[in-house]
């Protein structure tokens, strides 16, 4: 099975491919689309789209888990928030277009599932994803978190308990 972690953002979206075959958890590729920023917002868009179109026709998924949106009480800057989301929407839409079940988890279930607490920190979470798919260097903070996404949706696939509660 091949699970596509995504880690919207509207400069940069971090993606990850990785299979799974029984208990085993793998790393197929990962990287980070990084936008173009000198241009218009809705340009950015349709480069995320379009490399989110070319990244599922590299490596087709049964499965995909996105980052849900971090709600914070103490946001600051909304316009951030707004593009954030509509990056996500991009993101949500490439992938339901081709069928492809899609979960959403936040940050902290990430964390958790992952780290064992939902506060870790960034490099926490980038050692132990490591560690998980036998990485022999740590990969970059966005891929990482979408190897953190992918292996969470993973780890619950192969959960029965999960599985029967969906």
């Amino acid at each position: 099975m091949i699970v596509l972690g995504i880690d919207p953002g509207s400069r940069k979206t971090g993606w990850a491919v990785i299979q799974v075959e029984g208990r085993a958890i793998s790393a197929v590729d990962y990287g980070i689309l990084r936008l173009d920023v000198s241009g218009e917002f809705v340009d950015r868009l349709v480069e995320l789209h379009n490399g989110l179109a070319a990244l599922l026709d590299r490596h087709p998924p049964d499965h995909a888990a996105v980052e849900a949106i971090f709600q914070s009480g103490t946001t600051k800057n909304y316009q951030s928030a707004l593009k954030l989301g509509q990056a996500r929407g991009v993101a949500l839409l490439a992938i339901a277009s081709r069928g492809i079940p899609i979960e959403e988890y936040p940050p902290a279930e990430v964390k958790k599932s992952l780290a064992g607490h939902g506060r870790a920190e960034k490099w926490q979470v980038q050692e132990m994803i490591r560690i998980q798919l036998s990485l022999a260097a740590t990969p970059p903070e966005d891929a990482a978190d979408a190897l953190a996404i992918a292996t969470c949706h993973a780890l619950r696939l192969q959960n029965p308990i999960w599985r029967a509660l969906r």
